[in-house]
């Protein structure tokens, strides 16, 4: 029987050492805490014990799944609806373009040159065409972006983009069924209600200690990503929509916000990306990783290839152009759930999944570091953010 305690203390222990490694090497929280995992994984099974950090226990699985639901909305709640509305057709046609690049690209490169089957190279396709609403949101978060229309507008495309592989995953590998109705028209009616019920209950019984508005909020995600479970879709994407409809209420409470990014970022997170970190198989990589560098470049490749000159076309500068591409090039929260969904379902095998994995975690970490090393449009920062850029933690040098 596990000691839950000392368990407990380890990945919270791991999350520290993530967090310093961040502010000494001033790269992102979150992609350090992902490379903490896949080290520590490693260290663990090859010394102690064949479960590793047990990242699929129960209560981590919940943690870690409840961090990816709350930083969703949080990223969702930060969206302007007046900058969405007027970068609609920006978010629309980078969005797409970012989606079916990679798709189409990666399912190539699975099937006539890795020799995959052809439902293996469809799920690859789908694991690759993402981007990461989470590292995105935690890296505009941590630099100043998300108070930026340049920061929204990434934002915004990568709402697009995952919701196109969400709706590939489920019209390739999921049945509709009357559940899929469900859901939709439950969906629907929650999404249309929720702006006109949140602002006077918060109004009539918010504000105290108890911290009913978090409780409500929680309620309302747990509610609709059971729903979305129930169906066949994934508890992630509810979150989002729910966040940007709340962006006129939740988004504008900025106390509220720092307390649920405290919960979140203090506690719930560093479970999801440590997890995300620990699934990585090293054994599988060094034994074929010809294969790995197979899939990351064609990721990459069929990335930029296509999102590049759609960003540019939207007139942005050579730099602000480079940055957005990288940003909408990384790829993690839906990358693991479609790759998971594949093994759990049998359309990939475990090592197939360890490569889709893997190179899903190297896209969150490798266009990342690029992105905040060499590209950041510094002026494009609110003030403050621009003259402490440089020493805050889990910033990215630009040196």
């Amino acid at each position: 029987m596990q000691n839950v305690w000392l368990l407990a203390s380890l990945w919270v222990g791991l999350a520290l050492v993530a967090t310093l490694l961040a502010i000494w090497f001033k790269i992102s929280t979150a992609l350090t805490e992902i490379l903490v995992g896949t080290v520590a994984q490693l260290v663990i099974v090859s010394l102690f014990s064949p479960l590793g950090l047990a990242g699929k226990t129960e209560w981590i699985t919940f943690l870690a799944g409840t961090g990816a639901i709350v930083l969703t909305f949080l990223a969702g709640a930060e969206l302007d609806p007046t900058i969405f509305r007027t970068k609609l057709k920006e978010a629309t046609v980078v969005g797409l373009v970012g989606f079916f690049g990679p798709f189409l690209g990666c399912t190539g490169v699975a099937h006539y040159i890795l020799h995959w089957s052809v439902r293996s190279s469809w799920l690859a396709g789908v694991a690759l065409s993402t981007t990461s609403v989470a590292v995105v949101y935690a890296v505009m978060l941590e630099l100043g972006f998300n108070k930026t229309d340049f920061g929204k507008a990434i934002l915004a495309a990568c709402f697009v983009n995952d919701l196109g592989t969400v709706i590939a995953l489920g019209l390739i590998f999921s049945p509709f069924t009357i559940r899929t109705v469900i859901f939709v028209v439950a969906s629907v009616a929650v999404f249309f209600v929720l702006p006109f019920l949140t602002p006077r209950f918060f109004y009539h019984y918010g504000g105290r200690v108890s911290e009913l508005e978090a409780k409500y909020l929680l309620f309302v995600l747990f509610a609709m990503g059971g729903l979305a479970l129930w169906s066949g879709s994934e508890p992630v994407l509810p979150a989002y929509i729910i966040g940007m409809v709340l962006a006129g209420t939740v988004g504008k409470d900025h106390a509220l916000i720092r307390r649920l990014r405290t919960l979140t970022f203090g506690l719930l997170t560093p479970f999801y990306f440590l997890r995300a970190g620990s699934f990585v198989s090293v054994p599988a990589l060094v034994a074929a990783p010809l294969v790995f560098l197979a899939l990351f470049g064609g990721k990459m490749v069929s990335k930029m290839i296509g999102l590049y000159p759609t960003v540019k076309s939207f007139k942005y500068q050579r730099e602000e152009g480079l940055y957005y591409t990288l940003m909408m090039s990384t790829g993690l929260t839906f990358g693991t759930i479609s790759a998971l969904f594949g093994l759990s379902h049998g359309v990939i095998t475990q090592a197939q999944y360890s490569y889709l994995v893997a190179t899903v975690i190297g896209s969150a970490v490798v266009p990342t570091m690029f992105a905040n090393a060499w590209f950041m449009p510094r002026h494009l920062l609110p003030k403050a953010e621009r003259k402490s850029s440089t020493s805050e933690a889990g910033i990215a040098s630009t040196n």
